[in-house]
């Protein structure tokens, strides 16, 4: 079973059952988004680590404990203590890139219609690469869109 199958099932034989079999490919292809997004080959300079405790503190500001427990399992996996602090939202970040980091997810995940060019130009100035700075914000657009699945799926499940 996949992740957002797992996170907002369905009961079997139901109708909700039935949409999202027949939305089969969606989720499968959620399910390599998700691999491709947090566990790519090639983490260039967002570990593994980093990556899952931002996706762990995103869902967490966006109210998804269950989708936070996932990453939460991803931080414990990667074990990287410098960075496992991170998902929760409260934490102080002394170190100037990772703050940037924090700051510009945060802000993806609760006003993405704020960030601006000057945003990205302060995650450069802490050296932040331009490739690292896309794949923040395929992150963001990830984890933004699972929780606005789960979401979904858990308001129709719930509906009698």
């Amino acid at each position: 079973m996949r992740l957002i199958e797992n996170l907002a099932p369905a009961g079997p034989g139901s109708a909700l059952a039935e949409a999202m079999e027949k939305r089969s490919e969606i989720l499968r292809l959620s399910e390599a988004a998700h691999d491709a997004v947090l566990l790519p080959r090639e983490p260039g300079g967002l570990s593994h680590g980093l990556r899952a405790a931002l996706a762990a503190r995103m869902a967490r500001l966006n109210r998804t404990p269950a989708l936070a427990g996932h990453y939460d399992t991803l931080v414990a996996r990667a074990d990287e203590p410098t960075t496992a602090s991170l998902v929760n939202p409260g934490t102080n970040v002394t170190d100037r890139r990772t703050a940037e980091i924090v700051r510009h997810a945060d802000r993806l995940t609760l006003a993405p219609r704020e960030a601006t060019r000057a945003h990205v130009d302060a995650l450069r100035e802490v050296g932040v690469a331009d490739a690292d700075i896309v794949r923040l914000s395929e992150l963001a657009a990830f984890v933004n869109y699972q929780v606005r699945v789960i979401a979904g799926i858990t308001l129709i499940g719930g509906m009698r």
